[in-house]
């Protein structure tokens, strides 16, 4: 509509003058082509698909456009912990000698009595052993202690690695004033015995994912306030906020309750995000202004999502708002040049220059058109360079 009514009021203003009928249609049809809204039809639809492309390519699946763009306005991120801050299996956090050992020597015994194990716990004390590079020893006499843990032989000695409940009903006395910090946080404590005397104390808990200290950080730089849900204990909660730096904590949530916290979050005024994987984040999920899956996660949980992490890295948390960021730049970008471009292209073509015998012809006047659409693609394009880069996983991309 603006291109034809520019061009009849164009006819209409030259034709009242001398310069004849075929100058007042030379001057509408420039100013026609001119005003052809390609570039601004192109302005917005040109950098959603490049920005479509460039999420997917690493690794986010955008579902809700819409909540996708609105990444841009978020004030805080709203975490699950176990599975999304953490990676949900227990691992070994501290290892506290209590005899004449160091903290090697506990782990060394520890590792080759639950290498013949399959019990969670076992598995990640063997895992903590394999990341110190740990001889396993051969051991003999192995013996399951039916939910207290295991015994056998090293070389000439009786090694077990057993439960606080073990102690108590044993009668064997650990001074426990050097592990009350690990007791306050709710962590998993195993003990192991050399010949029946306490050699050491083992903790273990969920452990928090390397990333996920990366990503807090970053997004902590953005201006982005961090938070986490848990149905863990308050101290549990406390000890992985404390270590990852968050902003604050919901601890003993009842899966009915989650979406309840994310209301919480928005009455404080904060447009907020929510990063989940398991069933119970489904109702959180809705309720926030975007709702983040991890690709690990449930499919209740994947249903529930404007966008899913495919990774299962918290670090692509980052990644979606530079996106939803540099996206909003560029459509802001196209838009400027192309209303500009028309705001300075269609006066010139109308002939506001023809006192100074400057005329655009119509041929011009196409090749001008022509020109915004491709600059309008070109800084389309561009985005690819502001969009985010490829992130690290396990020391490859």
């Amino acid at each position: 509509m603006i291109a034809i009514g520019s061009g009849l009021f164009t006819l209409a203003v030259w034709l009242s003058s001398d310069r004849g009928f075929a100058f007042a249609i030379e001057r509408m049809v420039t100013v026609m082509v001119i005003a052809c809204p390609h570039a601004l039809g192109l302005a917005v639809p040109l950098v959603v698909a490049v920005s479509t492309t460039l999420a997917a390519r690493n690794g986010l699946l955008i579902r809700d456009r819409a909540a996708f763009e609105r990444g841009r306005e978020l004030q805080a991120v709203v975490f699950d912990k176990t599975g999304t801050l953490t990676q949900g299996r227990f691992g070994v956090t501290d290892v506290v000698p209590l005899a004449e050992a160091n903290e090697r020597e506990v782990l060394r015994l520890a590792v080759a009595l639950e290498s013949q194990s399959e019990h969670p716990i076992a598995r990640g004390i063997v895992q903590r052993a394999e990341e110190l590079s740990l001889p396993i020893e051969r051991v003999t006499d192995f013996r399951n202690i039916p939910g207290e843990g295991a015994s056998a032989r090293i070389g000439h000695e009786d090694i077990a690695v057993v439960s606080p409940g073990y102690l108590d009903q044993q009668g064997i006395d650990v001074d426990r004033s050097r592990l009350a910090g690990l007791i306050a946080q709710r962590k998993t404590l195993v003990y192991v015995l050399r010949q029946g005397r306490p050699l050491g104390a083992i903790a273990l808990a969920d452990v928090v994912r390397p990333e996920s200290r990366e990503a807090i950080a970053t997004l902590k730089a953005m201006g982005i306030q961090c938070m986490m849900l848990t149905g863990d204990s308050r101290a549990v909660a406390k000890s992985v906020a404390d270590e990852l730096g968050l902003d604050d904590y919901f601890a003993e949530v009842l899966p009915a309750d989650k979406a309840d916290k994310i209301r919480e979050v928005k009455s404080r005024g904060l447009t907020g995000a929510m990063v989940g994987d398991g069933v119970n984040d489904a109702p959180a999920l809705v309720e926030s202004d975007l709702g983040i899956a991890v690709g690990a996660g449930t499919n209740v949980a994947i249903e529930s999502a404007d966008v899913v992490l495919v990774r299962s890295n918290p670090q692509d948390v980052t990644a979606i708002l530079d996106l939803s960021r540099a996206t909003y730049r560029k459509m802001v970008q196209n838009l400027w040049w192309a209303t500009g471009y028309n705001a300075v292209a269609i006066p010139l073509a109308a002939g506001l220059t023809a006192g100074l015998g400057f005329f655009l012809s119509p041929a011009v006047g196409a090749v001008f058109m022509a020109a915004s659409t491709i600059i309008v693609a070109i800084n389309a394009k561009l985005l690819e360079r502001a969009g985010p880069r490829p992130r690290k996983r396990n020391g490859r991309r």
